[in-house]
């Protein structure tokens, strides 16, 4: 599955609600990412604030 640069799908973190892309790694998962990075997955029951 090729995808554009431009044409990345995103979504927004639910630990620290920033956006981030579509990556190559997460092809099969996309449907199930939740967080930006391991460490929002990591902290994702305590408020960054």
């Amino acid at each position: 599955m090729q995808i554009r640069k431009e044409n990345r799908p995103e979504k927004l973190c639910e630990t620290c609600a920033k956006p981030f892309t579509w990556r190559k790694k997460w092809e099969r998962d996309w449907d199930q990412v939740k967080y930006c990075s391991e460490r929002c997955r990591r902290n994702k029951n305590k408020l960054e604030e």
